[in-house]
């Protein structure tokens, strides 16, 4: 029923009352109580949730990716200011890499949307990978809910960078936009098919002053690529859009874009379709998470693997071999 912080005990109750209530004091406390490793905190945190359940998914989910150097902090800062002016409450899980060698992470993003993490109606919580695939920290969906139920109708996720991996981010949002720039390395860019094939949305960012004629130029190139590419999702063309958010031209574009997205998709009854197809994926995602867990903790698994694994690098055995030897004991 409680658990400790500091210098006092939060009760959960407080906990559910003050972020159903919009506290944004509250809402960080019950992240971190939900991002905490100890058992205690964790079935605390489960029953925060638990208790919210019923006030979250009354929001837009939306996921930003991109090249690096693609301004997605400046785009998101434009972004959700011109939705928090519009009287929306927006909510941004930022993902910040971890060092490979130290685990660490700077976790600057507010110092990157210092206009935005200042507005009232704003709430950006900077998250580690935590070395996560695809740089989206396991409890970024849980945080989500929160943010949900603390009042959040527009919800932002800030992925690291481009790959194969960002399809965990589109296994957790309703619309999923993707920045690129015009200039060096854009024919290249036309060449991932896998990431264009997961965007509803193409911002061809930076398309101001000397680059605008080039980023006009790169938008019709992104459009005609775009007929050729299965849809990625039912019902709906994707399009790509020239933005500069330096200029704040265009953002409007995109937010009228995500609108008729939406209501594309419930006409279609995808929208509640693919929540629930994405909740189901989550399940499944954490029992493979837990059944690995479980293997590698049980009583002198760690010390088989590695045995065989010296093994193995001796040449004493193949890999199949190694596995079913493993798994045979």
């Amino acid at each position: 029923k409680r658990f400790v912080k500091r210098d006092r005990e939060v009760p959960i109750t407080e906990l559910t009352d003050n972020i159903g209530k919009g506290s944004r004091l509250h809402l960080a406390k019950g992240i971190t109580l939900l991002e905490s490793t100890t058992r205690t905190d964790k079935l605390a945190g489960q029953q925060l949730l638990l208790n919210l359940l019923p006030k979250t998914g009354d929001s837009i989910r939306l996921g930003i990716t991109g090249v690096q150097g693609a301004g997605k902090s400046k785009f998101i800062e434009e972004f959700g200011l011109m939705l928090c002016w519009a009287g929306h409450k927006v909510a941004v899980l930022a993902i910040d890499p971890s060092s490979s060698i130290t685990g660490g992470s700077i976790l600057g993003d507010k110092t990157r949307m210092e206009e935005l993490a200042k507005h009232p109606n704003a709430f950006i919580r900077p998250s580690p990978t935590a070395g996560t695939l695809g740089g989206v920290h396991k409890k970024t969906r849980e945080t989500m809910l929160l943010c949900e139920a603390a009042g959040y109708d527009i919800i932002l996720i800030e992925t690291v960078g481009v790959g194969q991996s960002e399809t965990l981010v589109r296994g957790m949002v309703d619309f999923f936009m993707l920045l690129v720039l015009t200039g060096a390395g854009d024919e290249l860019q036309g060449m991932k098919k896998g990431i264009m094939e997961l965007a509803d949305t193409i911002v061809v960012h930076k398309a101001d002053g000397d680059n605008l004629r080039l980023a006009k130029k790169t938008v019709r190139e992104y459009r005609q690529l775009l007929h050729f590419l299965q849809p990625a999702s039912p019902g709906w063309m994707s399009t790509a859009l020239p933005v500069s958010s330096i200029m704040r031209t265009g953002l409007e574009d995109v937010w009228k874009t995500v609108l008729s997205f939406k209501e594309t998709m419930e006409s279609s009854n995808h929208w509640e379709t693919r929540r629930k197809s994405q909740t189901r994926d989550w399940f499944r995602s954490m029992i493979n998470d837990r059944l690995i867990d479980t293997f590698f903790n049980e009583d002198g698994k760690k010390e088989q693997v590695s045995f065989l694994e010296k093994e193995l690098l001796s040449g004493n055995l193949t890999v199949t071999t190694a596995v079913d030897r493993l798994f045979g004991e």
